[in-house]
């Protein structure tokens, strides 16, 4: 290292000096390369002495006259002067000259041949910085080139941590300006600039009379975008693109596929984008050229309109290259700005999906109803809850408002105007209130025969669709057994009712004041339904999930110690909903409630010993974006005593009028109670003052009255999950084209213990360089039949000379872990890889 050459050179003029004799050495530095070494300069046996231009008259005077028996070493950081004009020529007759090259000093420290010598003298001012020197030492290369030595020094120049001339590209790019590039500037100070553009050349194929680093980037983009553009490129862009298409690709795509630079890659590829126009260039091509495209931004923007237009024309069954619509979605969003344009595939898959529902039909018995909803119209109740989910998450949805409404007129006028008025009419049959568990006997059912310790979730508003995800989630992971059923719950279907059918009781009964009881008792708040809970289990305990959530280890297991049973209510949903400023946020209180729910769970089983937990709800909801007409609101109860609320009205009589219908609440209750419910028929509300009314319950509908129940038993010894793993469909053993194409298996469906997993794939030399560009495989496919789970990819390698007598390797990474799970051997046969073997 740097370090060293002085020490070589402190070392031979300590030689310079031995003896008993007095000694005058000169040391000549022609270009002042060791001035700043000389600052640190200590000899054994000698003196230095640093000559100036204009005091070699006093140096003479210095040395003859005042100390004349000090050995010296005299320094001049300049060349040494004419005799005509050098005081100390006679002087340097009876004493000795020094020479030291620092670029055979560097040659030798590093292991530099002779041959390649003169790279170092062409470029020695680099080495006058010892700061610089050292980074080009801690590149720590070996078996040193012309070609490393000057991307050695770039790299230096740049600052990376290895040399690499695509890591110098990819620093100057993300680190620095394109028109004002610091780097660039300091490569000029060093004579580095020529080097850098003829490595361009030769690495990337970028040829310039005039080369910039912007028209550089321009090159790499237009290069990319020619490769996975399925027809010609733009005329305009023909010129940049570069013969050298493998090392671009690998080069971007290692940019894109980098968490630490992908942000860079969206900036620069901006930046391009908007140059060139693409949008205006990309426009004209058919949605089937663009399919496997990601260079650009404005090519997502292109397919969702697409997209977007073919909804809106009826065309469902539209495909690109054999994928669907919710296919394309799919695929776009798995590739790179899938993380930038989620929200709108989301919208666009979810708008499909209700599309299929437009053509409703709903049976017209009860019992068929409910086997249909819980087998398949829960989905178009999700799917619409996701529908907003991802519609308010984009930052701009003005695109999207024909699709809003398209999926409002679907919901509320093809499903619920259908569904709706059969379900209530399929409630009046005989065995109606048969057909499924009654909420009312909850208690009696799943928990009074438990024999281990039981913690009751009762999520405020879970409706049963919010209740299958968390099933679902809840089956994926490996720690836990869960099933689901679906009670029949309380009309009117609000909290307070919902809640106490929930208590264990004898009777459950609603006073005239309308007030509801359990046992006789009060049940409104968490004091008043403990007392009950224990007059059934006496060490029971009612809890508010947000007094426990973040308790710590030693408190929850202080509390749950001795409890047979808990009851913990938790309200996500119900109190986001329940409010006019925040009734829109409902749909995302749903995922928060099923996230909350879980890691409750997790948290619970893990720090408190308790292995079985059973979720449900009071009552479910109903949701529509649009504001409630005019038209949609009914005329109820006025001038008499009535519990009215948008859904419901319970009163002495039937509220009579169009759309109407009533059930006797004491056939609800299971007593003799003669007040009656009623509620609208459809998806309508009763005219009431106050707040919001998008988010409404109480009243009758699948999505009010489907409870779902989840049990759910968390297990001690698990069997641990494994990533499922992929493998090569045939195992390829020579490459022969610039382009290959290899299939890839999943090797089992994603189940309870076997999870999804992420791979990084490339090839790599023995010298661990990649040669090809990388592709990210998400294995996360359910299906059972294998044919289902294959996934082709496509490789692209550098332009560059391969060994065919050398190895390498196919190298599949774990994106999740960074370990290394397959190594595959292959043969490279590729006949003129490298300029056709002109090396040009």
């Amino acid at each position: 290292m740097a370090e060293l050459n002085l020490k070589q050179i402190i070392d031979r003029l300590n030689m310079e000096f031995t003896g008993d004799t007095r000694k005058l050495v000169f040391w000549y530095d022609d270009n002042g390369e060791f001035a700043e070494d000389m600052k640190d300069m200590e000899l054994e046996n000698a003196r230095v002495y640093y000559l100036e231009q204009d005091n070699q008259f006093y140096t003479k005077y210095f040395l003859e006259r005042v100390d004349t028996t000090t050995n010296y070493l005299i320094y001049a950081p300049f060349p040494k002067p004419d005799v005509r004009e050098n005081h100390l020529e006679d002087t340097l007759l009876y004493s000795r000259r020094f020479f030291a090259d620092r670029a055979s000093l560097l040659s030798l420290d590093l292991g530099i041949e002779e041959k390649y010598k003169p790279v170092i003298e062409k470029h020695i001012k680099f080495f006058k910085n010892k700061e610089r020197t050292q980074r080009f030492y801690d590149l720590e290369i070996e078996n040193f080139n012309r070609e490393n030595i000057l991307v050695g020094l770039l790299s230096a120049v740049c600052r990376t941590r290895t040399c690499s001339f695509e890591e110098v590209v990819r620093v100057m790019l993300t680190e620095g300006d394109l028109t004002d590039n610091k780097f660039l500037e300091e490569m000029g100070k060093y004579d580095l600039l020529e080097d850098f553009w003829k490595l361009c050349e030769q690495y990337f194929g970028y040829i310039d009379m005039k080369p910039t680093l912007e028209k550089l980037l321009v090159t790499m983009f237009v290069t990319y975008t020619g490769r996975y553009l399925h027809g010609e490129l733009p005329k305009a862009w023909k010129s940049f693109q570069s013969y050298k298409g493998g090392t671009i690709i690998a080069f971007l795509d290692s940019l894109m596929n980098n968490v630490l630079y992908r942000d860079d890659y969206d900036r620069l590829s901006l930046h391009v984008e908007t140059g060139l126009n693409a949008e205006a260039a990309l426009q004209s091509y058919a949605p089937e050229e663009l399919l496997d495209c990601d260079a650009f931004l404005c090519v997502d923007q292109i397919l969702v309109r697409w997209l977007t237009e073919r909804l809106l024309s009826g065309d469902i069954g539209a495909k690109l290259d054999q994928l669907s619509i919710p296919d394309i979605c799919e695929k776009r969003m798995k590739m790179h700005f899938g993380r930038r344009t989620e929200n709108e595939y989301r919208v666009i898959r979810s708008t499909y999906v209700l599309a299929t529902a437009a053509n409703y039909q709903c049976p017209d018995e009860f019992k068929k109803i409910i086997g249909q909803y819980q087998e398949k119209d829960w989905m178009i109740d999700q799917e619409y809850r996701r529908f907003y989910t991802s519609f308010d998450a984009m930052e701009n949805g003005d695109g999207f408002e024909a699709l809003k409404n398209m999926v409002e007129n679907i919901y509320t006028n093809r499903v619920l105007a259908v569904q709706l008025p059969k379900w209530n009419a399929a409630l009046h049959e005989e065995d109606a209130f048969l057909t499924l568990p009654l909420q009312r006997n909850f208690y009696n059912r799943y928990i009074k025969n438990s024999k281990e310790r039981t913690v009751v979730i009762i999520s405020d508003a879970m409706r049963y669709e919010v209740g299958r995800q968390l099933f679902l989630q809840m089956q994926d992971d490996p720690k836990c057994t869960a099933r689901i059923e679906t009670m029949l719950g309380i009309l009117p279907s609000y909290t307070r009712l919902g809640m106490a059918a929930l208590l264990p009781h004898s009777t459950l009964s609603m006073k005239d004041d309308y007030t509801v009881l359990v046992d006789e008792k009060n049940c409104d708040n968490l004091t008043e339904r403990q007392t009950i809970l224990q007059m059934y289990q006496p060490d029971a305990l009612c809890l508010q999930f947000d007094d426990i959530k973040n308790r710590k280890i030693a408190e929850l297991r202080e509390i749950f110690t001795g409890r047979p049973l808990l009851y913990v209510y938790h309200n996500q949903i119900d109190a986001r909903g329940d409010k006019a400023n925040t009734e829109d946020e409902v749909f995302v209180a749903c995922e928060e409630a099923v996230r909350e729910i879980m890691e409750f769970i997790h948290r619970i089983s893990t720090s408190a010993n308790t292995y079985h937990f059973i979720v449900t709800s009071d009552h479910g909801f109903l949701y529509k974006r649009d504001k409630i007409t005019e038209s949609e609101k009914i005329n109820g109860v006025s001038g008499k005593k009535a519990f009215v609320n948008r859904r419901f009205i319970v009163a002495d009589a039937a509220v009579v009028g169009d759309g109407i219908d009533c059930l006797s609440l004491g056939k609800i209750l299971g007593n003799e109670d003669a007040k009656v419910v009623s509620f609208p028929v459809s998806s309508h509300v009763f005219k009431v003052s106050g707040g919001g009314q998008n988010y409404v319950h109480g009243g009758s509908s699948p999505q009010e009255m489907l409870i779902p129940v989840l049990d759910v038993k968390m297990e001690r010894g698990h069997m641990e999950t494994r990533p499922v793993q992929i493998a090569l469909v045939s195992m390829v053993q020579k490459i022969t084209n610039l382009i290959t194409t290899m299939d890839f298996i999943q090797s089992d469906p994603v189940s309870d213990i076997m999870k999804e997993a992420t791979y990084r794939i490339y090839f790599l030399s023995e010298e661990n360089e990649k040669i090809s560009n990388e592709n990210i495989l998400v294995a996360d496919s359910r299906e059972s039949d294998p044919l289902k789970r294959i996934s082709r990819l496509r490789f692209t390698f550098k332009n560059k000379k391969y060994d065919k007598e050398k190895k390498y390797f196919l190298v599949v990474y774990d994106e999740t872990t960074g370990l290394e799970v397959f190594r595959h051997p292959v043969t490279m046969d590729l006949a003129f890889a490298d300029d056709y073997g002109f090396g040009f």
